[in-house]
């Protein structure tokens, strides 16, 4: 993939060297304030600027950053800024504004508005504070464990987690977690599903789009991203993991499933071509 000698994103935030749960502006006190103005339907972000302007960052533990990850931190910082320009020039034409999300980069653990999480968690958008959460070590198991190599493996990762901020913005994530919260487990699970495989079908229009502003892809690229889109189905993993597969517990969608829906957004490039909620479960 051609990513070097384009603009990094500002919007990076580099928490490698943090050592144990920090949280800045508002440690669990604050978690604990944002969650219940969540809960109660209210909107946790102006509370949280807030915390971050009156109490300074906590003292943690520092540790040192693995050079040999610089390369994929300045990969990750333009990927970022790729996936910026796309939204904001899709939101426009639709007269909407995009709001940028941030990128944590941490090593082994990291404490967000969501929870605290470890890396092995995987990367992970949270929307109550619109933050993706990135361990590089992940891309290291993509490559040795789970067969899926390659910059452009990677740069779907991110974009798959972009495409969760997408439907923050769009109010789908919103709709959807407040249907799961009245449903039984089954339909909670498809929905989950659902969701998952739109923001794989909007990974693949910024990639549509990427690649027509800047000629990002080369030989072998597009295979990178579907083997990355099927090795992180829940049928390959549960495979892995457990010897057998399961379909009522899925919760991302099937290995085919991700590649048809990530291969449709590169192949349109129409954000409006990724309704996952109207189509029978059995369909998708």
């Amino acid at each position: 993939m051609r990513w070097k000698g384009r603009r990094g994103s500002e919007n990076v935030e580099d928490r490698r060297s943090v050592r144990g749960p920090v949280m800045a502006g508002g440690g669990l006190l604050g978690l604990l304030l944002v969650l219940a103005i969540t809960f109660l339907g209210g909107d946790p972000r102006p509370v949280m600027q807030e915390m971050q302007k009156l109490q300074p960052a906590p003292q943690a533990k520092q540790g040192q950053v693995d050079p040999a990850q610089e390369e994929k931190a300045k990969m990750v910082s333009v990927i970022l800024a790729d996936t910026e320009d796309v939204w904001k020039q899709l939101f426009q034409a639709k007269g909407q504004v995009y709001r940028e999300p941030k990128l944590i980069m941490f090593h082994g653990q990291v404490q967000s508005a969501c929870g605290f999480q470890s890396a092995a968690t995987g990367p992970f958008y949270c929307p109550l504070d619109e933050h993706v959460y990135l361990d590089l070590s992940f891309f290291e198991e993509m490559s040795q464990r789970l067969g899926a190599p390659g910059d452009f493996a990677q740069a779907y990762v991110i974009a798959h987690e972009i495409g969760h901020h997408v439907q923050k913005l769009l109010g789908i994530s919103d709709q959807v977690q407040n249907l799961r919260q009245r449903a039984g487990k089954a339909e909670a699970n498809e929905l989950s599903v659902r969701l998952e495989l739109q923001a794989d079908f909007l990974a693949g229009v910024w990639a549509h789009h990427a690649q027509r502003n800047w000629k990002i892809l080369e030989e072998g690229d597009i295979e990178e991203a579907l083997n990355a889109a099927t090795a992180i189905g829940d049928d390959r993993l549960q495979k892995q993991s457990r010897g057998f597969v399961v379909p009522e517990s899925f919760t991302h969608g099937s290995s085919k499933q991700r590649v048809e829906w990530f291969y449709r957004g590169l192949k349109t490039g129409d954000m409006d071509q990724g309704d996952t909620f109207s189509i029978r479960y059995d369909q998708l």
